[in-house]
């Protein structure tokens, strides 16, 4: 099958910053596809999300992630925004997500993501179904 992404924005950040937001994306495409690399600054700080600004109390989160001796996993509802990649209190290494977001555009049905990251000494998947 062949590669359909298309680039419909970037961003570049210098400093450490708590929020990122795009704005302006065209309800044109089936899914959207985010990829970051990121820095956790903080223990147990997460990549979240939360679409249009939404923070009401209407969010869940799955999530499953392991570091090669062990694994955890959990679930959360009723939450302000959801996991995009789940972390854990290991501040010092860089992390690549990637975040898809499923049939983004239609707005008769609950999302869902798929958040994926992965760390050179821990990997991080989570499931999140909103």
């Amino acid at each position: 099958m062949p590669a359909t992404y298309e680039p419909i924005a970037t961003t570049t950040l210098s400093t450490s910053t708590a929020t990122v937001s795009f704005t302006s994306i065209s309800n044109s495409y089936t899914d959207l596809l985010i990829i970051a690399n990121v820095k956790q600054v903080a223990s147990n700080n997460s990549l979240r999300f939360r679409f249009n600004s939404d923070s009401g109390s209407n969010y869940s989160s799955t999530y499953v992630y392991g570091n090669g001796t062990s694994a955890i996993s959990g679930r959360e509802s009723s939450i302000t925004s959801g996991y995009a990649v789940y972390t854990s209190s290991n501040t010092s290494l860089e992390m690549m997500a990637q975040f898809h977001i499923l049939n983004y555009a239609n707005s008769t049905t609950y999302k869902t993501t798929i958040g994926r990251g992965a760390r050179a000494s821990e990997m991080a998947d989570a499931t999140v179904s909103l």
